[in-house]
């Protein structure tokens, strides 16, 4: 909107920057009209910041920070320059020039059914400290809501009453027709009286982006249906377009907090006390393109937290296929895994802030998400499947606009799709070549490979080791950044336990970086956030049978010794060793033993019994250690 030059100058005049800056700065005088202080756009000790009301306008010797009463609104609220200009003129009782009368109409619409949702929000809030609004105060005190933050979130109780709402803003002066406007009253279509659309619920105020209520949602006391109501949609509320608590999500943008969507009104609540002021939530609806557009103002990469069970993974779903056509340069969105059976509003009253903190450190990339929703519970153990799978994906990343960024998508994901086929297998290396057969010798008499070794009682599969390795990083989820390069070397010959390996590799960035492997997790008592994510991981990939099995083997190989400097790093280090040399002697084996079955020479025989020697060795000096 353009502004008359005229009008700007007169409420510059009018403002004192010294007022305005002082409300988000601690200002000291330093002679007559200037001021100073620490910059809020820079972290300083010493002040650098001065205002000066004489000539309007803030200057940060420290960072270049300069401007005018708008500007400082702009950077410090997250508000655009209309809207600034309109939030300084009602302070100081300006009218706002409008451009046609259109506008003006709208605007004044606008204003009066603000007004009475307003007036609506006041009066819930009353209800709620009154006897009627007992069961509602009483519900959000029993989620742990402080009287502090109840006042601050503006939390009412709707009455479960007719016309309770209708009658007290009559008596407001305010006409029925603006009620039912506002979406506070339905209007029955036989025209019989109108009627409060919000009865027996919690009520939590929307604001639009500039701190106004717009709106309500409404949570049931009791079992009644829909749980959560919201307003309809109304000249002042697109639910589409909003979010809840987006006015002070944009205000915690500017300091470079996180922005973090979370589902429910609570969680919001719950992650704003926990000091997470970036919090917002949709309104009743899935992720909507308009909402992402509001999350990109304010972050390249929003955090979207859903809760850790099958609704919330739906809802990431959804979220991940509709950003999917949006993406462009260095606009994205992250994603945390909430371990099952949690949502915010629980893992903070269990585990505390840092367990969020924990989780954004953690959180996966959207293209994770898209390679989930692509795999899960699809085999790949044949080229078949695996061009099937190519082709779903492709089809994913083909919906991607901006042709940049579908460009390393793609790349990305042929990536993946080429570390999904199985390495060829080893070669033949041992001893001498295998005895000439002359075109039309009969085919050598069956020999089972391994018979011998099993013969002479030596453990040739190795599943016992392999199940043991693996499960040794799922019980102790700390040394999976330790032992990855490692654990992606290791020959498993076991497919079940090849899957349950690469699934472990995927879910190596929900592991934190740094975590000393020596320390105990469950000293405290609980299951460690690390190990349930993993499980969790495991679970929606289909492998919680098979890492279960494994990791009850681990229990059974490694032990804690304290004589043991090296502790369970240094046992899974052996064992993989051992588990190395055991892989490599049954393929020889078997080479030998196709040898004699071919030649039943004495040289070829000595071959077999020095193979299956050896192998007793090492696997009586593996037992020893």
């Amino acid at each position: 909107m353009a502004f008359p030059p005229g009008f700007l100058d007169e409420l510059r005049a009018r403002l004192s920057m010294s007022d305005i800056v002082g409300r988000k700065v601690v200002l000291k005088r330093r002679s007559g009209s200037e001021y100073a202080g620490l910059c809020p756009f820079h972290n300083e000790k010493t002040p650098s910041f001065t205002v000066n009301d004489k000539k309007g306008f803030f200057h940060c010797f420290g960072c270049g920070a300069h401007g005018d009463a708008v500007g400082f609104v702009m950077k410090t609220e997250g508000l655009s320059f209309p809207e600034s200009v309109e939030k300084l003129a009602r302070e100081v009782g300006m009218p706002v020039p409008r451009a046609t009368p259109a506008e003006r109409e709208r605007v004044e619409r606008a204003a009066t059914l603000q007004q009475v949702v307003e007036l609506a929000a006041r009066w819930f809030q009353k209800q709620l400290r009154l006897p009627v609004g007992r069961q509602g105060l009483d519900y959000l005190r029993g989620r742990g809501l402080s009287d502090q933050t109840i006042d601050d979130f503006r939390l009412g109780f709707a009455p479960d009453s007719r016309d309770g709402l209708i009658s007290a803003l009559k008596r407001e002066n305010v006409p029925i027709e603006k009620i039912v406007e506002a979406g506070l009253a339905i209007q029955p279509d036989d025209n019989r009286d109108p009627y409060d659309r919000f009865r027996g619920r919690v009520m939590f105020v929307i604001n639009d982006r500039r701190g106004r209520a717009i709106a309500f949602g409404g949570r049931v006391m009791g079992a009644g249906e829909p749980k959560y109501l919201n307003s309809p949609e109304t000249p002042l509320f697109h639910k589409g377009a909003n979010l809840y608590c987006l006015d002070r999500a944009r205000e915690a943008a500017t300091k470079d907090r996180p922005i973090i969507v979370a589902e429910g009104y609570m969680d919001v609540i719950a992650l704003h006390g926990a000091g997470f002021t970036g919090s917002v939530a949709p309104l009743g609806t899935a992720l909507t393109e308009g909402q992402l557009g509001e999350l990109w103002k304010l972050a390249d990469e929003p955090y979207l937290c859903f809760d850790g069970d099958n609704a919330g993974r739906r809802a990431a779903a959804r979220a991940a296929e509709r950003a999917l056509p949006l993406l462009r340069a260095g606009k994205s969105l992250r994603f945390l895994a909430l371990p099952a059976g949690e949502d915010p509003d629980s893992l903070i009253r269990s585990r505390g802030p840092d367990a969020v903190r924990r989780m954004l450190d953690l959180a996966r990339p959207l293209s994770d998400v898209v390679w989930d929703m692509a795999t899960e519970n699809r085999p790949v153990d044949t080229p078949e499947r695996r061009a099937s799978l190519q082709r779903a994906v492709e089809q994913q990343v083909a919906g991607i606009a901006d042709p940049v960024v579908r460009d390393f998508y793609r790349n990305e994901m042929r990536s993946r799709l080429n570390r999904l086929r199985r390495p060829d297998s080893a070669t033949w290396q041992a001893g001498a070549r295998k005895p000439f057969r002359r075109p039309g010798d009969p085919p050598p008499p069956p020999f089972a490979a391994g018979s011998a070794a099993r013969r002479s009682g030596v453990d040739l599969d190795g599943s016992r080791q392999e199940r043991a390795l693996l499960g040794a990083l799922i019980e102790r989820p700390a040394l999976l950044h330790v032992l990855a390069e490692e654990l992606a070397h290791l020959p498993l010959v076991n497919p079940e336990l090849g899957r349950l390996r690469s699934g472990l590799l995927d879910a190596l960035s929900l592991v934190p970086f740094g975590i000393d492997p020596a320390a105990d997790d469950a000293a405290a008592g609980d299951i460690p956030l690390e190990e349930r994510l993993i499980e969790d991981h495991l679970k929606r990939s289909g492998l919680g049978a098979v890492a279960e099995a494994a990791r009850a083997k681990a229990r059974e190989v490694f032990r804690d010794d304290p004589a043991d400097a090296d502790g369970w790093v240094g046992q899974w280090r052996r064992a993989a060793r051992h588990l190395t040399q055991l892989t490599a002697d049954p393929e020889e084996l078997k080479r030998a033993e196709e040898a004699l079955a071919e030649d039943l020479s004495e040289e070829n025989l000595r071959r077999l019994q020095a193979i299956l020697d050896r192998m007793r060795r090492e696997s009586a000096d593996h037992g020893a250690g």
